[in-house]
């Protein structure tokens, strides 16, 4: 990024955000997306790192962690599904499974990082919810990658992305803003205290054990097995009121909760509409203990991962990291949102619709849903939008790239995949398809770069 007058803003990177445990919860609403989005390797989003409330955040300790990719999609971490309850209110696509190699498409989480929106890796081992469809994600793509027989300038007319002006209300980090994120930073850095000593309110985060059983009949995944959860209490997350009537008991006290099964229940038919109890267990209040912003505190927490030894630097860093993140959002509105598209091939809009199918039908299926359905419920993306954003953004990539003489080297290809040793990605996704990431990656960045801060 330039200002007017030309000074260089230095960058960031951005990644993805925390997954939930899975575990067996009456009730539990899903809170996918995402990514999240975007990685489990760190209890909170790495610094500079866009959440998908469109909030820089910090982890603990500075801990970094890779972005874990998405094929044609925004950063979202890869996730490990966990088992579904019969008492989940709806189905929990919380965590995709361990183990899976994914490129997931996660295009309604783009507000996290438009850089990462092509294709970011996630490397996690096979993929066996995914339906095959005999559908490569180098079909279609050269060995440059590049889309076959498409020029894309022929589709498309671009702006000016040599020297994007970027108005000031974008690019520029308000006082309260910046230390909305100091505040963050502070909270994931504090200490969990367990709190044994009161009642529970509403708001509080509980740590619970229960039992459920209907007619004194335990049912299976209607318990913790003593594993213990955490939940908000007084929340809607599971079914019925039944975290509004732990309010008022003391850590350490079991009691009956009383609640009734909604009338359509997919996950479990056999427990619609009837009446259940859950033997319920008060483990203790989860509370955090947050640190005083010192010196002494940013060199403990960050001096590692970001360089940050003072006060002073730390507001620094996170203040072009906000910057970094709000330029890079930008650029991908003016990417699929303000370029002009005269039509969009049709093999683009193939690809993107076989991807979409090879990559979540499975899961539709597993669920009972239509994949409409689940990428609605579980991504808040409808299939049309998802795939005509998605065709766009590479039209334009590749236009941008054919315009300025753009291409992909081993470098690129090191840097963007962030391993020497790629011969695992080439083997499952094709090399074409890698560079066409790395494509996507160096030509957004060539955009933010280059772009002028009004």
């Amino acid at each position: 990024m330039k200002n007017q007058n030309d000074k260089k803003v230095s960058s960031g990177n951005h990644a993805g955000k925390t997954s939930k445990t899975g575990k067996t919860q009456p009730g539990q609403k899903s809170q996918t997306s995402q990514t999240s989005k975007t990685s489990q390797t760190s209890k909170k989003s790495q610094t500079g790192q866009k959440s998908q409330t469109g909030k820089t955040q910090t982890n603990k300790a500075g801990q970094s962690g890779k972005a874990q990719s998405a094929r044609a999609g925004s950063s979202q971490g890869n996730k490990s599904v966990g088992k579904v309850s019969p008492t989940d209110k709806t189905a929990q696509v919380d965590n995709w499974q361990d183990n899976k190699t994914v490129l997931l498409i996660l295009f309604s989480v783009c507000v996290v990082v438009a850089v990462s929106l092509a294709l970011v890796i996630a490397l996690a081992g096979g993929k066996d919810t995914a339906t095959d469809t005999g559908f490569s994600p180098s079909d279609g793509i050269d060995e440059n990658g590049f889309w076959k027989n498409i020029k894309a300038m022929d589709y498309v007319t671009l702006f000016d992305y040599k020297a994007l002006p970027v108005p000031g209300e974008i690019h520029r980090i308000s006082d309260e803003k910046l230390q909305a994120e100091i505040d963050d930073a502070l909270a994931a850095n504090g200490e969990p205290k367990q709190v044994k000593n009161r009642a529970v309110a509403g708001g509080d985060r509980v740590n619970i054990d229960y039992v459920g059983s209907v007619d004194g009949v335990e049912f299976s995944g209607g318990s913790t097995g003593g594993a213990g959860t955490e939940i908000t209490a007084g929340s809607l997350e599971y079914i019925d009121d039944f975290l509004v009537q732990i309010i008022g008991h003391m850590p350490g006290e079991t009691f009956n909760v009383e609640v009734t099964f909604p009338e359509v229940y997919s996950q479990n038919p056999d427990l619609q509409g009837k009446e259940a109890v859950f033997v319920t267990t008060i483990n203790y209040i989860a509370e955090t203990v947050i640190p005083e912003l010192t010196d002494d505190f940013v060199v403990t927490a960050f001096a590692d991962s970001y360089n940050w030894e003072t006060v002073a630097a730390m507001k620094e860093g996170l203040k072009e990291l906000l910057q970094k993140n709000a330029v890079d959002e930008y650029v991908w509105d003016c990417m699929t949102e303000k370029v002009t598209v005269i039509s969009l091939p049709d093999e683009l809009i193939q690809y993107y619709e076989k991807s979409v199918v090879d990559l979540y039908q499975g899961y539709a299926d597993s669920y009972g849903m239509t994949l409409d359905d689940f990428l609605g419920v579980y991504m808040n993306v409808n299939k049309t939008d998802f795939v005509k954003k998605n065709a766009t953004y590479a039209l334009v990539v590749q236009a941008i790239a054919e315009d300025s003489g753009l291409s992909v080297n081993e470098g690129d290809l090191i840097q963007y995949l962030g391993t020497s040793d790629y011969s695992t990605f080439t083997e499952t996704y094709g090399l074409p398809y890698l560079k066409q990431y790395a494509l996507g990656q160096k030509t957004h960045a060539y955009v933010a770069d280059n772009a002028v801060l009004e």
